[in-house]
């Protein structure tokens, strides 16, 4: 596979619901490892891809999906780069591990989130749920997707009041822009900065086992 990733399996035979998590700008493959035991009991095989664009961290280094551009639309031409490597991660991914096609969620913490945003709600029918914590939708990303319903697509926004990164306005100018496409959006705040607190992490377990563990879910 193309991107390097990290990779926790549930116990026993799959197919295994999924959850393709995206880390945020300066982060690894490693970030969001660690949330997989407190989803849902650990039900869910997580992957977590790590982006090919280079954040020099002093003497480190992280990584991202796009280059950030300050007040700026991200370039079109790089992030189409960043949705394309996903989109071709999970290609394979689909076909290496055992994953659940028809239980299948795109989750994205930060800059994570955007591309997770871009995949998911141009291709709604290939996913079961969509969360985007601590992050944003560019109008720029929405005016470009094509006309197809996303009225099936469970969406979850998480964001902080106390986001020093990405402020809460944004958050929320994203979850209009999302019911303007009638996507089916739940929103929470919490009283946090750019992070996951323990409240956040608990409201995510239980939606997740709600919308995506307890519903018969139709084959697409």
């Amino acid at each position: 596979m193309h991107l390097l990733h990290t990779l926790y399996e549930p116990a026993g035979e799959g197919l295994h619901p999924t959850i393709i998590a995206l880390h945020g700008w300066g982060a690894n493959g490693m970030d969001l490892l660690g949330l997989a035991p407190y989803l849902a009991g650990g039900s869910f095989l997580l992957l977590c891809p790590q982006g090919q664009v280079e954040v020099p961290l002093g003497p480190m280094s992280g990584y991202g999906w796009f280059p950030l551009t300050l007040d700026a639309p991200p370039d079109p031409a790089a992030f189409t780069a960043g949705v394309e490597d996903v989109k071709r991660f999970l290609e394979v991914a689909l076909r290496r591990y055992p994953i659940d096609p028809n239980k299948l969620v795109m989750l994205g913490f930060s800059q994570g989130g955007v591309i997770g945003y871009a995949l998911a709600l141009a291709q709604p029918e290939r996913f079961v749920a969509l969360v985007a914590l601590s992050s944003w939708l560019p109008p720029e990303v929405a005016q470009q997707l094509p006309p197809r319903s996303t009225q099936r697509l469970a969406t979850l926004v998480h964001h902080g009041t106390r986001d020093e990164l990405i402020d809460v306005g944004r958050g929320r100018d994203s979850v209009e822009i999302l019911r303007q496409l009638q996507v089916p959006v739940t929103y929470r705040e919490f009283e946090m900065g750019h992070e996951i607190n323990a409240e956040s992490l608990q409201h995510l377990s239980t939606w997740l086992e709600e919308k995506v563990l307890s519903p018969i879910v139709l084959a697409r």
